[in-house]
């Protein structure tokens, strides 16, 4: 599996190499004849199909040539960036001293690129530092508190986003990432690294027929609740791309009703059950203390071995529940062995 996943990550690179490259282009003397009258010409080419203009819930944004400095104002953001072989400018500083994602190591090695320039998110996006790279366009696909926010970085640059709001929590990531596409000017790109990603689950569902049909939870323990992250119209990411399926209770639950109850724990029952703890002990419970619940510890799934923890350190956990252009054959590489154990029970 590990083989599969890095070659089609390398196929990902192969594609993506053709990106925009992120160092603005040298100015040229446009003028027939002139040394840089080819560069122009080069210009002139890469920019057709420009402007574009996307509509979203604030009104429309317009980028009048193709982009050459990006900035990103979310994790998801700068993965479709680098999916598509885009170096940002400037991207949030997620990490906080953390290493970096393996998924996001691995994509910033193939463009040859050490570390990220970074502004400082603990108080939410630094629009002055963002300004201060003088961005072509912002891209703001993967965020999820623009209400406020895009009307301070509309003037900065473009804002590319969703077409809709409630798109914020149920588009797609092939589709956040083919938006993304259309405003750089990469949509050829976008298409093959979504195909790359096809094929590498499409070979782990293949190599797990057992996956097919099995309905699945995934439950989240947040320090004030516990999620039912597997809401009826939530991205279904890499579970039914592998061949599993929602449990009939994902429609009694969405994006802004999603909390369980410990008295309703049988909500969460399925063929497979898997459940996480990114906030350690800060949680609403520790797995010790969910294992001892008697109603948990009857449900069909727990009974039956067919339950798992999904771990968050390596940032697993959040991947799954927020899937994206570079994290998604990461994910297949991870969770596949955690759910064919799952998947097999006791």
């Amino acid at each position: 599996m590990r083989k599969l996943i890095v070659a089609a990550l390398v196929c990902v690179g192969l594609v993506t190499a053709c990106g925009t490259p992120n160092d603005p282009a040298a100015k040229t003397d446009p003028s027939p004849g002139a040394p840089g009258a080819s560069a122009a010409s080069g210009a002139s080419a890469a920019s057709a199909g420009f402007p574009v203009t996307l509509t979203n819930p604030w009104g429309q944004a317009t980028v009048e040539r193709k982009p050459v400095r990006v900035a990103t104002v979310s994790d998801g953001d700068t993965s479709i960036a680098l999916a598509l072989g885009v170096v940002p400018v400037i991207v949030p500083d997620v990490e906080d001293g953390d290493p970096v994602a393996e998924y996001k190591k691995r994509a910033m090695d193939r463009l040859g690129v050490a570390r990220l320039k970074t502004y400082d998110d603990t108080d939410g996006i630094d629009y002055e530092a963002i300004a201060a790279e003088a961005p072509d366009v912002i891209l703001a696909v993967n965020s999820w508190e623009l209400d406020a926010n895009y009307a301070k970085l509309s003037p900065i640059a473009p804002v590319v986003t969703f077409p809709k709001e409630e798109d914020a929590d149920t588009m797609p990531w092939q589709e956040r990432l083919r938006t993304a596409a259309k405003a750089l000017g990469l949509s050829p790109q976008a298409d093959e690294v979504v195909a790359a990603n096809q094929k590498v689950v499409a070979d782990a569902a293949a190599a797990n027929p057992a996956f097919k049909g099995k309905t699945y939870t995934y439950a989240v323990i947040h320090p004030e609740q516990i999620t039912f992250m597997s809401y009826g119209d939530q991205d279904p990411g890499v579970f039914e791309d592998l061949g599993l399926r929602k449990t009939d209770n994902a429609k009694n639950y969405s994006a802004k009703k999603n909390s369980v109850s410990l008295e309703n724990l049988d909500q969460l029952d399925a063929d497979v059950l898997l459940v996480t703890f990114p906030f350690g002990n800060e949680g609403l419970l520790s797995l010790a203390e969910l294992e001892g619940n008697k109603l948990f510890q009857s449900l069909g799934a727990v009974r039956d071995k067919r339950f798992a923890v999904v771990p968050s350190e390596n940032t697993l956990s959040s991947s799954i529940a927020y899937p994206d252009a570079l994290s998604s054959s990461w994910v297949v590489e991870q969770l596949t062995p955690i759910l064919a154990k799952a998947v097999a029970g006791g």
